[in-house]
């Protein structure tokens, strides 16, 4: 006899282990590894890009965060087995993500504390993702703390303005590179189950 499955509630925002079917496990796995690759790449890339102006930076990071918006958007449309208010904040958050990269992209001011500010804000929406998208599997922690850096060095960016190109790169792209880093253990380990419950 086989048991009726629970009713998904329509307003929940956080992500649960019941969620990782194997289709949508793989296409968040694929949006944290893109996030990852494309992070660390653009932070090695302005390090190492000599003479970096402005619109160079900005161009990279705006890429960043547009690609990674789209990607945030397509999980929230075609994961339908997941709760409309996951679904939802999925979406919204990829589309913030969009929009704040073509701002940096185009970076019609080219200004510097523009850039900083559209960087601290993105930051913080990609935390705040993280967050509500942290699963009580092994990749908890790994997943839980991306959140949490991601979101105090939005804060960081939007709160205290970087006054020299110099500095904002360096403190951006070696802030891009550890995110990405994180990124990529929350990859692997998502939908691995913690050796403690296994032991259970």
């Amino acid at each position: 006899m086989s048991s009726t499955p629970t009713p998904t509630n329509p307003l929940r925002f956080s992500l649960h282990t019941e969620d990782l079917a194997p289709g949508v496990l793989r296409h968040f796995k694929a949006a944290l590894w893109v996030g990852a690759v494309l992070s660390v790449v653009v932070g090695i890339l302005v390090l190492a890009w000599p003479g970096s102006t402005l619109e160079v930076v900005a161009f990279l990071f705006g890429l960043y965060f547009f690609v990674v918006g789209l990607v945030r958007i397509a999980v929230g449309i075609v994961n339908g087995t997941l709760s409309p208010g996951v679904r939802v904040l999925s979406v919204v958050l990829g589309v913030l993500l969009l929009v704040s990269g073509v701002i940096a992209l185009r970076n019609p001011f080219a200004s510097l504390t523009v850039l900083g500010l559209v960087i601290g804000v993105s930051w913080i929406f990609e935390g705040i993702l993280a967050l509500t998208q942290t699963v009580n599997d092994s990749s908890k922690w790994y997943a839980t703390l991306l959140g949490v850096l991601s979101i105090v060095a939005g804060i960081v960016f939007v709160f205290a303005p970087v006054s020299s190109l110099a500095l904002l790169t360096v403190f951006a792209a070696w802030t891009f590179i550890v995110l990405g880093v994180f990124q990529a253990m929350s990859a692997v380990t998502l939908g691995r189950v913690p050796k403690a419950r296994v032991a259970k």
